[in-house]
């Protein structure tokens, strides 16, 4: 790469989920299927885990 090229630019679409506490790896399984890769799990706000993903915009 010389010195006047800058990296090209990724463009990411967030999604936001719960997460069923019986069923976490089958959903995280599935979203990671088309292509969604998990960046964080939070406690969500009315109790229950909320998952953070994204994925690169086509």
């Amino acid at each position: 790469m010389s010195e006047n090229t800058e990296p090209e630019q990724r463009n990411w679409e967030y999604f936001v989920t719960p997460l069923l506490l019986h069923n976490e790896a089958q959903i995280l399984n599935n979203w990671g299927a088309q292509g969604w890769e998990l960046v964080q799990i939070i406690e969500g706000p009315a109790g229950g885990n909320v998952a953070y993903l994204k994925r690169e915009k086509a």
